[in-house]
């Protein structure tokens, strides 16, 4: 009658102590559940204060083992960290191998229009150059005699003027300038959004990040690009400084772009291994 008793006051304490902590806490840790499983599935009854030790005993030895369930507020006030939103199907397709390809395919996009980007800058910086060079020309061009006709070496100078300013039309008439302003925001928009897009796809498919070369190229190429845009101000009031900086750093940029090509190709071959469709 006794033991009866005893383990009624057991189970009963055991449920009180449950009902009462703001916490729900689930463990696959051996001692956790020997330690909060009622009579008849491993667990002993005993007293109401050793059955609380016991838990308590039991959660801070089972460390990082212990999944807490329960609002992030509560979690914090009690000292324990939340479980990860991350592996195990909480994100639905999210985690699947098309949105990991996303990825890869929208760098891949990305590099090919940051090379077009460079290249109509470069274009667009020439336009801007033959104006200062034409001008500089004329300057050194001799007056014309009193019959119209230039002097001897002139007519080469005179030329090489026309030339020059046949390019110039040229290079006006393809619209540079407007062609790298837009595809320069889009990048800086699209290269911005896609890095963050990358860690967080890693994230929800495995659980962690994976610090290396690629993931360190990546956000140091995030942080260029914006530097690089914070230059846009000053080059649009002359300054050279500012326009050899913003050639320079991205530049930079399109080289670790490139450098990241192998490890990228690498992370896809991953996600193939380890992700199904869709």
């Amino acid at each position: 009658m006794a033991r009866h008793v005893s383990a009624a006051i057991g189970r009963s304490a055991r449920a009180h102590a449950l009902r009462a902590a703001p916490l729900a806490v689930r463990t696959r840790a051996p001692a956790v559940a020997r330690a909060v499983a009622p009579e008849g599935e491993g667990g002993r009854p005993g007293a109401p204060d050793g059955a609380v030790k016991a838990v308590a005993k039991a959660v801070a030895k089972a460390g990082r083992k212990v999944v807490v369930a329960a609002p992030a507020g509560l979690a914090a006030q009690a000292g324990l960290a939340l479980p990860a939103w991350a592996k195990g199907g909480d994100f639905g397709l999210l985690e699947g191998r098309t949105a990991a390809l996303v990825h890869p395919a929208m760098e891949f996009s990305l590099l090919a229009g940051m090379a077009y980007a460079m290249y109509s800058g470069l274009q667009w910086r020439r336009t801007r150059t033959l104006g200062a060079e034409i001008s500089a020309l004329k300057k050194k061009l001799p007056a014309k005699d009193e019959e119209g006709n230039l002097p001897a070496g002139g007519a080469a100078l005179a030329a090489e003027i026309a030339t020059l300013t046949a390019e110039r039309k040229e290079l006006t008439q393809a619209g540079f300038r407007d062609k790298h302003t837009t595809l320069g925001a889009f990048i800086l928009a699209l290269g911005v959004t896609t890095s963050i897009e990358g860690g967080l796809n890693t994230y929800m498919r495995v659980g962690k990040l994976f610090p290396g070369p690629h993931l360190f190229a990546g956000a140091g190429m995030t942080a260029l690009w914006a530097i690089g845009a914070s230059l846009v101000p000053e080059m649009q009031k002359g300054n050279e400084t500012a326009r050899s900086a913003h050639i320079a750093i991205n530049t930079v940029v399109l080289g670790l772009f490139l450098w990241q090509v192998p490890t990228g190709l690498e992370i896809v071959g991953k996600v193939f291994q380890f992700t199904s469709w869709p």
